[in-house]
């Protein structure tokens, strides 16, 4: 069976760097996708979808020193589902893809095919 998830996409806000008990360090960050397509009408329209991302341990450490809210990101990881209840007694539920390979991908500087160098 295969859980594998690719984004390509830009950060929603700084990650926020955290540590465990056990001294475990993790961040967590929000990572944007856009697509873009015809509507029934023929007009171009957005559409954004937002991605909960958590790394753990010396990637978690690489990512808080290097990435920053904006910045194009390739992420590879497989996706989770976690449950929790909250201090009033509600459930909560959220999906978060769990990294386990990122790149921050910088724009061509060379003046090249304006794409993307890893």
């Amino acid at each position: 069976m295969i859980n594998k998830v690719v984004l390509v996409g830009h950060l929603g806000k700084d990650p926020e760097k955290r540590s465990l008990p056990s001294g475990a360090v993790y961040v967590r960050f929000s990572v944007a996708t856009n697509e873009s397509y015809k509507d029934k009408e023929g007009n171009w329209q957005d559409a954004t979808e937002w991605h909960n991302i958590v790394m753990w341990r010396e990637m978690a450490e690489r990512a808080a020193n290097q990435l920053r809210k904006g910045n194009l990101v390739y992420i590879e990881g497989k996706l989770t589902h976690r449950s929790w209840q909250d201090q009033d007694g509600n459930m909560k539920n959220m999906t978060e893809v769990v990294a386990q390979i990122y790149r921050k991908l910088d724009k061509n500087k060379s003046g090249g095919q304006g794409g993307y160098e890893m």
